[in-house]
């Protein structure tokens, strides 16, 4: 027999969730020690394991990766670790995969390629109880003898299994000396239909939540139905938005013009009434119509997010994102940008390639955020009929369209900037299923009120405050007495759009679309505010009986219009999505490179969409 190690070193090795530092810390208890890896700012986290042998044996604590081919600086170190190749740190002696019970299939892919190093190894299917509890019955002795490894059944968190645990690593550590680890050279996709054959082997019974995931997952995740499925409930989504919103949009509608009327008969004549009116409920009154439009948009994405479909959505995006040079991981962080590009930026620090991530922060505000949807109801409310066309609404298609147009953007933008300045290659896409569940209504209720508080800060915060600057502007110098056009264009805002209307004449743009562009800098929905405070000021509307959707009507033709829709699907717009990617890039070089190339985009696609129209309508 091979006398016992002196100082043994074990390492914890697993997926992300499947409870591995649980362990650690119910194993080691205090006896713990926290520092970084040599070179790296990555944490090691190591422990004193007492064997029941009376030895003690160094346990390290190795960040959570799903295979050795490594996707982030954490990945990495879990690989020179487990392959004994980082500098400064002892060759392990044995390892302890950690995996989830109730998610067997996923999980056993990775102790399958940590087997073929040749290093000794026990299995901790931990979580057992998670699974007994949902009917999932696994037999660890089967699952013992298949993989030639020991293996113990855990809760870490309730320390059941614990000391049969310790008893398999001393009796492992007793065993032949660890040899150097051999590179696993494993193909990912074999390795998982191995798990799936080994996974269906050892599970004695499957739990009912487990059984109803895959009957649906048959679907959802089909290759013909699951996309379809995908397209549909985007359908739905765009055409709720419209069909579900129109009542309540009329209702707030009403009531800005029966305040902009009210404070017309309660004030004299003069710039307080004209604050009041034309800027405060002109600007802002605009863009707060459309809340019901936006709180049902984030409804959809919160109950895909909450029921556990989101994560298969990207699934299904992965082979589309892939033949952009992306993976299923931007997924998220773009449909994030549905809502606002802010958090959808901020969410691509998930994707662990840095050619990847950059390409996703580049192109997210491409997806049409909820900052677009004032813009597009407002021009689509005024110049597409409201009929039906089959079953469906015509201006529901038209909104699904200009979201289509923007995915489509953003994939063919992706394609570009990887093939030139992110060129690099994409990563193998891993990522966990959850389980399905219904969304909660407190949560998702929850969910309507922070967003819809935080729209209604916006209008009284940035929107507020541009609004009345552009009244302002639009309000000073007064014109001279024998002034025979409207007050604005003497005002300075007028010269402004007077200076800045030959740029965007080509593309069909008046001196009040020019003019409205400026503000909207500060955020997309800001364009209608402005839209609304200036045609309120020309005063083609006394009585006030008019939203902005009518005046628009009377004022733009058809071509201007689509070509302002096209503007808007690539518009650069909105200084705190600039102000983000500066912040997540490190520098003003790639926000610049952002808004020059979003501006480009712009502009040519409202130039086409304008003489294409003039030239059929």
């Amino acid at each position: 027999m091979n006398a016992p190690l002196a100082n043994p070193v074990v390492a914890l090795v697993g997926n992300p969730n499947a409870g591995k530092t649980s362990l650690f810390n119910a194993l080691t208890g205090s006896r713990q020690k926290v520092g970084n890896y040599p070179g790296v700012t990555v944490e090691r986290k190591a422990g004193r394991l007492a064997l029941p042998d009376g030895r003690n044996a160094e346990l390290i604590d190795l960040p959570g990766t799903y295979s050795l081919t490594p996707r982030s600086p954490d990945e990495a170190v879990t690989r020179d670790v487990v392959m004994g190749t980082l500098p400064g740190e002892k060759r392990i002696d044995a390892i302890v995969a950690v995996i989830d019970a109730t998610n067997l299939r996923n999980h056993l892919r990775f102790v399958l390629e940590l087997r073929r190093l040749g290093l000794p190894m026990i299995v901790a299917l931990n979580m057992v109880d998670l699974a007994e509890r949902d009917g999932t019955r696994i037999d660890a002795d089967q699952l013992a003898v298949i993989l030639g490894v020991p293996v113990v059944a855990t809760v870490a968190v309730r320390r059941r299994g614990l000391e049969t645990l310790g008893e398999a690593i001393a009796a492992t550590l007793r065993g032949t000396p660890a040899a150097p680890a051999a590179s696993s050279g494993a193909d990912i996709r074999l390795l998982q239909r191995e798990a799936r054959v080994i996974a269906d082997t050892v599970t004695l019974a499957q739990g009912a939540q487990r059984r109803w995931s895959a009957r649906i997952d048959a679907v959802a995740l089909h290759p013909l139905w699951g996309p379809l499925l995908l397209a549909g409930l985007l359908f739905a989504m765009f055409q709720g938005v419209f069909a579900w919103a129109e009542a309540p949009m009329q209702w707030i509608e009403s009531l800005v013009m029966a305040g902009q009327s009210a404070t017309t008969a309660a004030l004299p004549d003069g710039l307080l009434r004209s604050l009041i009116v034309d800027g405060v409920l002109g600007g802002v009154g605009a863009v707060v119509v459309f809340l019901p439009q936006i709180l049902i948009l984030f409804f959809f994405i919160l109950c895909l997010e909450q029921s556990g479909y989101m994560v298969r959505a990207a699934f299904l995006m992965d082979k589309l994102m892939a033949s952009v040079g992306l993976n299923g991981r931007a997924f998220i962080p773009l449909i994030s940008s549905f809502a606002c590009a802010i958090p959808g930026i901020m969410a691509a620090r998930t994707i662990d390639s840095p050619k990847d991530r950059l390409t996703t922060i580049l192109i997210a505000p491409l997806m049409t955020c909820s900052a677009r949807l004032p813009v597009y109801a407002v021009v689509i409310g005024a110049f597409i009929p409201a009929r039906q066309v089959g079953i469906f609404g015509l201006q529901g298609l038209v909104l699904f369209a200009l979201y289509v147009a923007g995915v489509v953007g953003a994939l063919v933008a992706a394609w570009a900037l990887r093939h030139t300045v992110t060129k690099g290659p994409s990563p193998t896409f891993l990522m966990e299923m959850p389980k399905y569940q219904w969304p909660a209504p407190r949560d998702i209720g929850i969910g309507l009120y922070q967003r819809a508080m935080a729209f209604v800060a916006r209008a009284g915060g940035i929107i507020l405050v541009s609004t009345i600057a552009l009244w302002a502007l639009a309000t000073w110098p007064k014109p001279p007495a024998d002034w025979d056009r409207p007050a604005i264009e003497y005002s300075y805002a007028g010269r402004i759009g007077l200076a800045l209307e030959p740029l965007f004449a080509p593309i069909g743009f008046n001196k009040e679309i020019a003019l409205a562009l400026v503000p909207g800098m500060a955020a997309r929905e800001v364009a209608v505010s402005a839209l609304g405070t200036v045609y309120s000021l020309q005063g083609t509307d006394a009585d006030h009986s008019e939203g902005l959707i009518e005046k628009l009507r009377g004022q733009w033709e058809l071509p201007t219009a689509l070509a302002f829709l096209a503007w808007f699907v690539f518009a650069p717009q909105c200084i705190s999505t600039l102000a983000v990617t500066r912040r997540e890039t490190g520098g003003w070089a790639w926000p610049t490179f952002m808004f020059t190339y979003l501006f480009a985009a712009a502009y040519v696609a409202a130039g086409v969409t304008y003489w294409t129209a003039k030239a059929l309508l």
